[in-house]
């Protein structure tokens, strides 16, 4: 059972490693430091990419905590 905790780890890290980085994508597009997009100077996509890479940054850490 080991070998099937770690591999869905992997897994779900890789799944949620590109929401972490797309929030900060959004998160600099929203403050008008990435432009060439329709959500340039949009803070509302500011707020959009904190939540998702909070959201990503916060289950990468829960699924790879070490467990007592």
């Amino acid at each position: 059972m080991g070998g099937l905790n770690t591999f869905a780890r992997v897994l779900a890290t890789i799944l949620c490693g590109p929401m972490l980085i797309i929030g900060c994508v959004w998160m600099l597009q929203g403050f008008n430091l990435l432009p060439g997009s329709f959500m340039t100077g949009h803070i509302q996509w500011a707020v959009y990419g904190a939540i998702l890479a909070l959201a990503g940054g916060g289950l990468v850490w829960w699924l790879n905590r070490r467990t007592a």
